[in-house]
């Protein structure tokens, strides 16, 4: 005897085989006084309470509800609203079905159900790099803001490749995601791909690296005073020839910190050559390179303030190779305050961004326009402060006199 649902009257109660007929196992229900079999090999073996031979789906298929109700013969509407716990469906059946779904580890589908509500809790990440601290600490800022509102986060790098840029915007538009928080590769100068997300209704807020191309939020710090707090630091501290390492020119936190930096020697009537400024492509051999540049001039600077911390490690470095004492031949702040700032040798003078805020009022930001509707919320642009913190890489000794 088996709990089966009689294939007459519906009803799912205790059945007896009654034998194979082709293959198949035939039933009698006592009640109905019918024979009858079910389609497909062993089909119906399961019951409301889930018979132990139940086969679970094949290799590499992911369980659907179709798996669920064929398992336990009875309709997809039934299993779906059962795993929905409407009253309507008897307790033992929810039961079974939630037990079925545990057994064939079944998962709802996320994106047929945005489709059909229009919402998917969902909230694109996209960054250039996960090599230095600075993203992923912004990301997990952002993170634990979408997961206090109920929102999942699908986070894409695009490796500083327009190419790959492009490619995760489709991905988070084919996601149906409610919103994106970007920041841009270094190489980005066409932003029609961005365009698609307003053309769709979904809110962007960019941060750190910004397109101002767009009408879209964006947070960012106040790249200009840190690096004009950076620089009149080094030359309270005794240094005159002071040099720059900047980032890209084409996105705005290079040619802010590049502002920055000149204005704060121009304010304290110090000379700017062209030659004591280089870019780099925000790489390790790059920033290496453009140390050895500055320094193999035939007036080498005396002090190099650099974009960003990897930048300014980098420098330190070379600079400690070829036998160039820091800070009493050359003084260094770099950008960011890096973990690795407080630990390398002498530790590094850095402008302390709030990375993790940064992330979090961004999502905040973002949360926001979703909630006020496509095309309902104005840009909002947020610019945080900086903190410089003074350490060992830029305090000249007092020369003696």
């Amino acid at each position: 005897m088996g709990m089966i649902r009689c294939k007459k009257c519906g009803q799912v109660h205790a059945i007896a085989k009654s034998g194979l007929v082709r293959g198949k196992q035939r039933y009698y229900c006592k009640d109905c006084q019918i024979y009858f079999t079910l389609p497909g090999p062993d089909a119906g073996l399961a019951g409301t309470t889930g018979a132990a031979g139940t086969k679970s789906p094949r290799p590499g298929h992911i369980a659907t509800i179709l798996d669920i109700a064929k398992a336990l013969n009875i309709s997809k509407s039934t299993v779906s609203r059962a795993l929905q716990g409407h009253t309507d469906i008897k307790k033992e059946t929810r039961e079974a079905v939630v037990k079925m779904a545990g057994k064939l580890d079944y998962q709802p589908n996320l994106l047929a159900k945005s489709l059909v509500k229009s919402k998917s809790n969902t909230i694109g990440i996209i960054v250039p790099e996960f090599v230095n601290y600075f993203f992923p600490a912004v990301i997990m800022g952002a993170q634990e803001i979408a997961s206090e509102a109920g929102y999942n986060v699908i986070i894409c790098q695009s490796q500083e490749s327009v190419k790959t840029e492009i490619a995760n915007t489709k991905v988070l538009l084919a996601s149906r995601v409610e919103g994106v928080i970007i920041s841009m590769t270094r190489e980005t100068s066409d932003f029609d791909h961005f365009k698609a997300f307003g053309r769709n209704g979904v809110p962007i807020v960019f941060f750190n690296r910004i397109c101002e191309k767009i009408p879209a939020s964006r947070v960012m710090v106040n790249d200009y005073e840190g690096a004009y707090n950076a620089v009149e630091h080094l030359i309270a501290n005794g240094y005159r020839r002071i040099a720059h390492i900047g980032g890209p020119p084409g996105l705005r936190l290079s040619q802010n910190r590049i502002n920055g930096y000149l204005d704060a020697l121009k304010a304290h009537k110090l000379p700017s050559h062209r030659s004591w400024i280089v870019h780099h492509d925000l790489t390790a051999a790059s920033a290496s390179a453009g140390a050895k540049k500055l320094l193999s001039l035939k007036s080498p600077p005396d002090a190099i303030f650099c974009v960003n911390d990897p930048a300014a490690i980098q420098t330190l470095l070379y600079a400690k190779s070829i036998g160039i004492k820091v800070p009493d031949q050359l003084g260094i702040v770099g950008f960011s305050d890096d973990p690795i700032s407080s630990i390398i040798e002498p530790q590094l003078t850095t402008v302390k961004q709030p990375v993790s805020e940064m992330g979090q009022i961004a999502m905040r930001i973002l949360l926001d326009q979703i909630k006020q509707g496509p095309g309902l919320h104005k840009p909002v642009h947020t610019k945080l402060l900086t903190n410089l913190i003074v350490r060992q890489s830029s305090i000249r000794p007092k020369q003696k006199t």
